[in-house]
């Protein structure tokens, strides 16, 4: 008996990308005994343009393509310059996996990928964060009108199920407050200012260790966790938000050894930490960095690792954390989101 096949196009093959056609492959054998599924890939699209395959493109093949420093353009019948856009709406696919560069100010081209898939009737599993924060509402409208998924629990904390406990796991609950670490490249320039040695040097460190991009903005100055909380105040906690409706955004610039040290003599630990707190008719939502005794779940969220505290009225507090290195825990919640969806 042949599994059920799904087409898949990918619209962005960086890391997370690249981490997903490994999974394809690491995971064929179980998605076909477990769940009867068989993933083809069907289109792939970067920077330099597009490439379209209704038999089915090799997943790790395209990943060396990639790893070789080439663009998807260059691969075999590839289309040189065609955008994502144009990808989307020519590929035949049940799926798009939308893993492109998040872009704060615009949200493109991820933003209008997702609204031609879901207006296709195009399922969507999303690891690009800045759809949502720009169109989370409308977004979901549409999928809800079209009748089709869309799952974006890889963009909140990737493998760590933030969104998926909080939607589902605490149905019932009023949430009097969320509390997270979001950003591993903030938390380990933090630890390792806290070992000694300055900001810039912690800094570039964790650059040279792949852990902080080269332009490390989103992450150091709190906007890679302001997203996050942004898609956590619209899903979980049902509060219509955007980036300008967050009422404190600091980042972690302005923290010194200094400061880590005269901390460390009191028994605190400085965090970057995300907050939503109810206020009696709507949550406050900040995100700066806090001194937290050591006893503090959240101090103990260490280095690489990412976690989340939920105070609820009925199912007391809950704490979950992870310690994701590298793309594949992403990939990993892609590939969650996805079998749940189709399965």
């Amino acid at each position: 008996m042949m599994a059920r096949q799904i087409r898949l196009a990918m619209m962005g093959v960086g890391h997370v990308g690249r981490a997903f056609l490994q999974l394809m492959d690491e995971k064929r054998e179980l998605l076909r005994e477990r769940y009867d599924l068989e993933l083809v890939l069907t289109a792939a699209c970067d920077s330099s343009g597009a490439v379209l395959a209704p038999a089915g493109i090799a997943p790790l093949a395209l990943r060396e393509h990639k790893l070789a420093g080439q663009g998807v353009a260059a691969y075999a019948s590839g289309v040189a310059g065609m955008s994502a856009e144009a990808a989307t709406l020519a590929t035949q696919a049940d799926v798009l996996l939308e893993a492109s560069p998040v872009n704060l100010q615009t949200g493109q081209p991820g933003l209008d990928c997702v609204r031609l898939a879901l207006d296709r009737g195009i399922a969507v599993v999303l690891a690009n964060k800045g759809p949502l924060v720009h169109a989370y509402d409308e977004l979901t409208r549409v999928a809800e009108a079209k009748g089709v998924g869309l799952a974006y629990s890889a963009t909140v904390c990737g493998a760590l199920p933030v969104v998926n406990v909080g939607r589902r796991d605490l149905a019932g609950c009023h949430i009097r407050s969320v509390r997270g670490i979001f950003n591993s490249t903030s938390n380990s320039i933090l630890a390792a200012m806290s070992r000694g040695g300055s900001y810039e040097q912690a800094l570039r460190q964790a650059q040279l260790d792949g852990i902080a991009e080269a332009d490390p903005t989103l992450d150091v100055h709190g906007w890679d966790t302001a997203n996050k909380l942004v898609i956590i105040a619209n899903s979980i906690l049902d509060q219509p938000a955007k980036l300008e409706n967050l009422d404190v955004v600091e980042g972690i610039t302005g923290v010194t050894p200094e400061d880590i040290a005269d901390g460390a003599r009191r028994g605190e630990v400085i965090k970057l930490v995300a907050q939503a707190l109810w206020a009696g008719d709507r949550y406050r939502l900040s995100v700066q960095p806090e001194w937290l005794p050591e006893s503090d779940f959240l101090a103990n969220v260490h280095g690489w690792e990412m976690g989340i505290v939920f105070d609820t009225d009925i199912m007391g507090v809950q704490q979950l954390k992870v310690d994701e290195r590298g793309p594949v825990p992403t990939a990993a919640a892609m590939l969650r989101d996805l079998i749940a969806l189709v399965w």
